[in-house]
């Protein structure tokens, strides 16, 4: 009778109106649920912006979470997942300039106790040209005149024509700011013969810059490096020259000339060339490193030409700071090119810096064009220069009267 009864039961058919009651139920149900579930988390969501701490935090299920600390970072990051993609990549973009301008400081403050260094360890390496203060000297031009041990001759050709002495060296200092020394460092024996003749002159003369170096004709690359470093711890020129002991100079025409370009920057002025890279060895002038700059028989890039130039204090400044890393080539007008020939510079080519001597030079002063300079190509200086610098003084020179009449 239970297994009639049974099967009775089995076998009833469910209304399609009963169906249809059980599912809207079961989707109220759902909705509810749904809805309170929701209702918790935008409360929780209230909590964590009006309050720094929540205890403890209960969800659906009966399970109870560990508390949450609502620091400034994790709200920031709570923030910044709920933002679009493009407020995303804006925030990243920031993000990207802080760093940048982080970069540019630290670099710039690396500068400028590379300066503080240099100023300090250049003046601490000098005798007799070490200022009173620690304020620089103000100058319009610095002019450095390369020299030897081996050549007070030549030195004193120079006295006796376009460089003035004592008083009127100091003079022009003063009253015009034109700097001249003579540039000299100190024998591999310091405190010989040789440094204490030149100690002797100094003490006559008073006109000389003595570097921290050790003279030899190998190491001008590492001299000229020094040299400006040196000039940039003492004084605070608009611009720096060096120019050989051979070589005939009008100091009012150099002045004059500078002028023109005091207020443009990064300015690199000499007669510039593009000689031969010479690979052979035991000419005068080779090249060790030939191969850097290509193919045998390649030329140099343009550069100014060794027996004078002059660079802007900016240049001046930039050698100075960077002087640890700047590579030396075995020729010193070239290593001075090699500097600045990545750097946004403009070359100057005048070629009143690198007039001949005498008869070219005495035509062009004839003809009112005063050279700034006079040597011979062929001895890269004047050609027995102890004997013709007064001749060619006499005949090419601008007259005493002039570095003090120009307008500076």
């Amino acid at each position: 009778m239970l297994d009639g009864e049974s099967k009775k039961m089995r076998g009833r058919a469910v209304s399609g109106k009963a169906v249809f009651i059980v599912c809207v139920a079961s989707f109220l149900g759902g909705s509810i649920l749904t809805s309170r579930t929701w209702s918790r988390r935008e409360k929780y969501n209230q909590q964590l912006d009006k309050n720094d701490q929540v205890t403890t935090i209960k969800v659906p299920y009966h399970i109870e979470k560990p508390a949450y600390i609502a620091t400034d970072e994790f709200d920031h990051k709570r923030k910044l997942v709920e933002r679009k993609p493009r407020d995303i990549m804006e925030e990243v973009a920031r993000t990207h300039q802080a760093i940048r301008s982080l970069d540019k400081t630290v670099s710039t403050l690396e500068m400028e106790l590379a300066v503080a260094r240099t100023s300090q360890a250049a003046k601490a390496e000098l005798s007799l040209e070490k200022p009173s203060n620690q304020s620089l000297r103000k100058a319009f031009v610095v002019i450095g005149i390369n020299t030897a041990f081996s050549s007070k001759k030549r030195r004193d050709s120079l006295r006796e024509t376009w460089m003035p002495r004592g008083d009127k060296l100091k003079k022009l200092e003063t009253e015009k700011g034109i700097v001249v020394r003579f540039v000299i460092g100190h024998s591999a024996t310091p405190g010989g013969v040789l440094d204490r003749a030149i100690d002797a002159e100094d003490a006559e003369h008073k006109d000389f810059l003595r570097l921290n170096h050790v003279e030899g004709y190998h190491e001008l690359s590492t001299k000229t490096r020094l040299y400006f470093s040196t000039v940039m711890s003492i004084w605070d020129a608009d611009f720096y020259v060096k120019v050989d002991d051979d070589v005939h100079l009008n100091l009012g025409m150099l002045a004059s000339t500078l002028a023109r370009y005091r207020t443009k920057p990064r300015i690199y002025i000499g007669c510039m060339k593009s000689g031969p890279v010479l690979s052979q060895k035991g000419v005068k002038y080779h090249e060790p490193e030939f191969w850097k700059f290509g193919e045998e028989g390649n030329k140099y890039f343009r550069h100014a030409t060794g027996q004078l130039y002059a660079i802007s204090k900016d240049l001046a400044a930039y050698i100075s700071i960077n002087a640890p890393i700047l590579h030396r080539y075995a020729n010193e007008d070239v290593s001075l090119g090699a500097w600045l020939i990545g750097l946004e510079v403009e070359h100057i080519d005048d070629r009143s810096m690198c007039c001949g001597t005498p008869p070219d030079c005495e035509w062009k002063t004839q003809a009112g064009n005063v050279c700034v300079a006079s040597f011979d190509w062929s001895c890269s200086g004047i050609c027995k220069s102890i004997d013709r610098m007064k001749d060619v003084h006499n005949t090419c020179g601008e007259g005493d009267a002039a570095v003090w009449n120009v307008e500076l």
